[in-house]
């Protein structure tokens, strides 16, 4: 115990001595107290009509993600990191989205997107389609469908992008414009058995559900027939195209814009010769898959999301009717999976910068702007690290063991391994690397996702809306309402008093009496099952 005591009393020494000089100063804490509530005390609420929606959506990101990334941009910076001030800590409104799906108290980015951008609660790996439909089954998905935000905007005539760093099929983007039972049915290759019974795959619904202005990402594989060789990798047997159908979806959407200018594209340069100020549509697929990690990323063959951002913007804001615009982070959410938080950290911060780039591009009295994570992950921020350490380093204090351990783990993930029931000794591995796996504390092939709440940032038209702890699906008609798109108009109607009973379910074909004899019928079988076990 003496000896612990010595040890903790050594480190608050040591961390003192690395306090800033002002930071000492009781002066400096109350000046900046006071300045920040001053700042709050002058905001005035924005009531205007959202003009433009701009959705940043950091798959994966949650509040540990969040907090070591402002921290790691700081660093970046030289600076100690923690005092950061990233970009969407500006944001003046802030709340939390509970992120459970019907079906598991776990979601995943199919489940929590269908919540956030159709205003639907639905089950795990299914998107764009109610909880009544079931994970992988076809004949369940017809009826069920539920649109999306990307929709009601363009309905309502703005123009819509969606601009991703994975591929544009996967679940965030897809779930802008296609219903599936499945997440997975990326091209018909990925589908036999559900193609049989009438569903088409989501690559085939990028081209025919909604007229998408503004498409970045990767992806490409997924849109031509089998065996394709790919222009990038063409010695690359796993970047060929999938689709068995032997359609090609590119041509075939190049040919749906005639009488357009619509540029296909699928490298930097190409990408910078396109000229927003005379470009009607764009499609961008810059990898055979999910485009590369920030850290890793050529700048000679892909734009970053920064890039992607501002052409997207660019292009979409000629409409004077306003624009919808979804840009994810999405492979913040992949890193995690890896274990591998130096590449989820940096994908955080670029995500910021794209941010920046957004707000910097946009007015924000008529542009809503909304930043989100769908999810989070077993991620832990731990150890008694000094003030200014590495986020990327080790705790200074060690355990039990009489080893080190970093300031950044997972519960779960490929980064758990024991030699002879002890963890490996990392005193002498770098841990700040792009390739290094934190350490986990359960052993699984991939680390899964996490439960708790997601951060949910606003600022701009009717932001104050994004206050509270709030239902996931909660998120999709407060930017509805804001911007008078969907079924809501009573903002640009002027009107606040509660609409009448309506339902958009009911609209898309879940009728209000079919859930209801669900119901009845399983409150019946419920009844039953309990008769049978009393006897």
């Amino acid at each position: 115990m003496e000896s612990k005591r010595a040890t903790v009393f050594l480190l608050l020494a040591l961390s003192s001595c690395r306090a800033k000089v002002e930071e000492e100063n009781p002066e400096y804490w109350r000046s900046q107290a006071r300045d920040t509530l001053q700042s709050v005390l002058d905001r005035k609420l924005n009531t205007n009509v959202a003009k433009n929606i701009l959705f940043f959506l950091g798959d994966g990101m949650g509040i540990t993600t969040y907090t070591a990334a402002r921290i790691l941009k700081g660093q970046l910076q030289n600076q100690t990191g923690e005092e950061t001030v990233m970009t969407m800590d500006t944001f003046p409104n802030v709340g939390l989205a509970k992120t459970y799906s019907v079906d598991f108290q776990i979601a995943d980015s199919a489940a929590t997107a269908t919540a956030y951008l159709c205003g639907v609660k639905t089950n795990l790996n299914t998107i764009g389609v109610s909880a009544a439909a079931r994970n992988g089954a076809c004949k369940t998905q017809k009826g069920n469908e539920v649109t999306s935000i990307l929709k009601w905007a363009k309905d309502a005539g703005k123009s819509v992008g969606i601009v991703t760093t994975t591929r544009v099929q996967h679940a965030t983007p897809a779930t802008s414009y296609a219903h599936s039972a499945s997440r997975k049915w990326y091209s018909d290759a990925d589908m036999p058995e559900a193609a049989e019974d009438g569903c088409t795959d989501i690559a085939s619904q990028l081209l025919n559900n909604t007229d998408i202005d503004v498409i970045i990402g990767g992806g490409r594989k997924y849109m031509t027939p089998t065996g394709t060789k790919d222009l990038e990798y063409p010695t690359d047997f796993f970047s060929r195209g999938k689709r068995r159908d032997g359609r090609n979806l590119i041509d075939e959407w190049q040919k749906m814009k005639t009488g357009k200018v619509a540029h296909y594209v699928w490298n930097q340069t190409d990408f910078s010769a396109v000229d927003p100020e005379t470009t009607d549509y764009l499609m961008a697929l810059f990898e055979p898959g999910d485009m590369r990690f920030e850290a890793e990323r050529d700048p000679k063959m892909d734009p970053s999301i920064v890039e992607t951002t501002e052409k997207a913007i660019r292009i979409l804001q000629k409409n004077p009717k306003g624009f919808f615009l979804l840009v994810e982070g999405g492979r913040i959410d992949q890193a995690h999976h890896a274990g591998r938080a130096f590449m989820a950290l940096h994908e955080a911060v670029a995500l910021d910068y794209a941010v920046a780039k957004g707000l910097e591009l946009t007015n924000e009295e008529e542009t809503l702007t909304v930043v989100m994570a769908d999810h989070s992950h077993p991620f832990t921020f731990n150890g008694y690290p000094f003030r200014g350490q590495s986020i990327l380093g080790k705790s200074p204090l060690w355990a039990q063991d009489v080893l080190p351990y970093t300031t950044l783990m997972y519960g779960n993930g490929p980064g758990h391994k024991l030699t002879n029931g002890k963890r490996p000794d990392i005193r002498n591995v770098d841990t700040k690397t792009k390739d290094y796996v934190q350490m986990a504390a359960v052993p699984t092939e991939s680390a899964t996702h996490s439960g708790e709440d997601v951060a949910v940032l606003a600022r701009g038209p009717m932001a104050h809306l994004f206050q509270g702890v709030q239902e996931q699906n909660y998120i999709a008609h407060a930017m509805a309402y804001a911007a008078c798109v969907g079924a809501d108009l009573r903002h640009c109607q002027g009107q606040t008093e509660a609409p009448a009973l309506q339902s958009t379910l009911t609209q898309e074909g879940n009728l209000a009496g079919g859930a209801q004899g669900v119901r009845l019928i399983s409150s019946l079988l419920c009844a039953l099952l309990v008769v049978l076990v009393l006897m």
